[in-house]
């Protein structure tokens, strides 16, 4: 990995002070649902990835202090960059003593690198700008071919312990949702997830797809109105509204029948169905339609390459690899979908518009006697009101 070489503080970092409440968890997916627009994030989260710099785009913050550094090198992660083109202030390299020094709603005074609490300097770490971020994000694109050669090593390594999987049939839980002969859409949250989704919404009117929400995904369906007919994941990043409205609730535990989020489904007195699986919960989400005979599976937000891959920290794709080469042709990524076309009105359109309207207004005009008439009636009781007018004045 390379080691990046911190560059002199500006005197601009230390002009214009910003103040807000502040907002801590170590767990970016967990913070975002309590951060409100105007505040101070603090985080933990060390290569921060397109789908948590969303998420956190999405609450409006003013500033984000992060304990780690938000680009060391391992890869070229543009969620920084995303967040400092939403002009929000980054603050890295903080230190863990942080998550102690502050507390939930506690006011802070960024000043350059600084963070101040009741006019006591607290914290001082690096401020990520652009011109940085985009240095390291170049720097890092240098590691790609060491990345991707480890990667395939990892691939490969796993692919042979986990073979199983393509040749053995899968115990499926008891699932009641009926995809026999029906199109499924999984909705992972993974990059520009919302966006495709929003492309999709023709489709999911037409062919009326059954709805499948990995963790996070359920949320985004909500959002848009629709209720997700499964959810599959470790309810570890899918709100409670969510879930009570999902139809089915599958529970992904590891091989060893532990499961993190069964707590909290019971709590919450929510039904639901155990898998115990080695893979990822994506990776069930599409193998659950597959074996229960979908004629098409449609994905929204999957994770599809190595910089997918490497946004989810993950060392290698072997049961996401051998996942999809069991379902074969029916599987499609709908990823990206939302770019593919962007439909653009342009002003000759407009004045098309306007001239079709004038043709056809003056035909009606001009072909029909009772419109004549009419026109003819107004434009005579306009010229009395005028020579009335006249005589009055």
């Amino acid at each position: 990995m390379r080691h990046f070489v911190r560059r002199k503080k500006n005197k601009a970092q230390n002009e214009n002070p910003i103040e807000g409440k502040a907002r801590l968890d170590r767990k970016t997916k967990n913070l975002v649902k309590r951060l409100k627009p105007g505040e101070i994030a603090i985080i933990d989260h060390r290569d921060i990835d397109r789908v948590s710099a969303s998420s956190i785009i999405e609450r409006n913050p003013i500033a984000v202090i992060n304990a780690s550094s938000f680009i060391t090198g391992t890869y070229p992660n543009i969620g920084p960059l995303m967040m400092l083109a939403s002009q929000i202030k980054l603050i890295e390299e903080v230190g863990e003593d942080i998550f102690d020094r502050v507390h939930e709603g506690d006011v802070l005074k960024i000043a350059g690198p600084d963070i101040y609490m009741d006019q006591e300097k607290i914290a001082s770490g690096m401020e990520l700008c652009q011109e940085e971020a985009k240095r390291r994000i170049e720097e890092s694109r240098k590691n790609m071919g060491k990345r991707l050669e480890d990667f395939a090593r990892n691939t490969l390594e796993l692919l042979d312990k986990e073979k199983e999987i393509l040749l053995e049939e899968i115990a499926l839980p008891d699932i009641k949702t009926d995809f026999s002969g029906r199109h499924a859409l999984v909705v992972v949250r993974g990059h520009g997830y919302k966006e495709d989704l929003r492309s999709l919404k023709p489709y999911i009117r037409e062919m009326r797809p059954v709805l499948v929400a990995v963790d996070g995904g359920a949320d985004a369906l909500l959002e848009m109105g629709y209720k997700p007919n499964l959810t599959v994941g470790d309810m570890d990043s899918v709100t409670d509204d969510a879930l009570k409205v999902s139809h089915e609730v599958v529970l992904h535990a590891y091989p060893d029948g532990r499961a993190p989020g069964k707590e909290r489904l019971e709590k919450l007195g929510i039904e639901y169905e155990v898998f115990p699986y080695f893979g990822t919960s994506e990776d069930i989400a599409v193998l659950i339609p597959f074996e229960k005979g979908a004629e098409l599976i449609t994905v929204v937000g999957g994770h599809t390459n190595l910089i997918d891959f490497l946004d989810k920290d993950r060392k290698g794709m072997s049961s996401t690899f051998l996942a999809r080469l069991r379902i074969g042709s029916i599987l499609v990524d709908a990823k990206g979908v939302s770019e593919l076309y962007q439909p653009r009105v342009k002003t000759w359109h407009f004045l098309l518009m306007f001239v079709v309207a004038l043709v056809v207004i003056t035909l009606v005009i001009v072909l029909s006697e009772p419109v004549r008439q009419f026109i003819t009636v107004l434009a005579m009781r306009f010229q009395i009101y005028l020579m009335r007018l006249q005589h009055l004045i």
